[in-house]
């Protein structure tokens, strides 16, 4: 596994992306790096949440299942959403992301 690229704390910072967590909508996030490592806390306004998987897919792979993961209701909205968030970003199959999937602390 590559060494990571960016920290924990910047891997869920949109306020809506952070209450799609905290309401357990969603556990999953896609990024063009990794930000954290298997084991690691992020935590979200005094929430806890542990990094369970950290794995590479491409874009073209990305199914429904997974954007409902990232709190979309299908792929075409997660799309929809992710190139709104990133202007000029065109959706490449062939692109690769590393998925981070966490669950809550109790």
């Amino acid at each position: 596994m590559p060494n990571k690229t960016c920290t924990i704390d910047k891997l869920v910072t949109i306020p809506k992306e952070v209450e799609k967590v905290l309401s357990g909508g969603k556990t999953a996030s896609r990024r063009n790096g990794i930000y954290a490592d298997v084991g690691e806390i992020m935590e979200l306004q005094g929430e806890k949440f542990k990094v369970e998987a950290v794995y590479p897919q491409y874009l073209g792979d990305i199914t429904d299942e997974d954007a409902v993961k990232e709190g979309y209701a299908d792929l075409e909205s997660y799309q929809q959403a992710i190139l709104s968030i990133h202007p000029g970003m065109r959706w490449s199959p062939k692109m690769r992301v590393w998925v981070h999937e966490y669950t809550s602390v109790h």
